[in-house]
């Protein structure tokens, strides 16, 4: 009997794991990919507004309001296909919220 997989996570360069997220993407009309909605686990939430966006040598980064109201940075490796979660506020507490939200 086999045991139950553990959800995928990656350890980023600080070391601190940051789970895979499922991420569905529109593509624009300059083909420029951007997340609409995503899943952690079998929650899903959409994409309300993008907040930022940059990019370094090996990811695209994605800051975004969920339709929950939380914000989150949402990761992408374009070489491996495969998007992260590595940041998450719920936006409730003031001295934990994040600045420009």
């Amino acid at each position: 009997m086999s045991s139950p997989q553990k959800p995928h996570t990656d350890s980023d360069h600080t070391g601190v794991e940051s789970p895979a997220a499922r991420v569905e993407c529109y593509a624009g009309h300059r083909a420029e990919e951007s997340p609409r909605q995503f899943f952690i686990g079998k929650r899903k939430i959409e994409v309300r507004e993008i907040i930022d966006r940059w990019l370094d040598p090996d990811h695209r980064y994605f800051k975004v309001r969920g339709s929950d109201q939380g914000v989150y940075i949402l990761r992408h490796d374009s070489q491996a296909d495969r998007w992260d979660m590595i940041l998450f506020d719920s936006g409730r507490r003031d001295e934990t919220r994040l600045s420009s939200t």
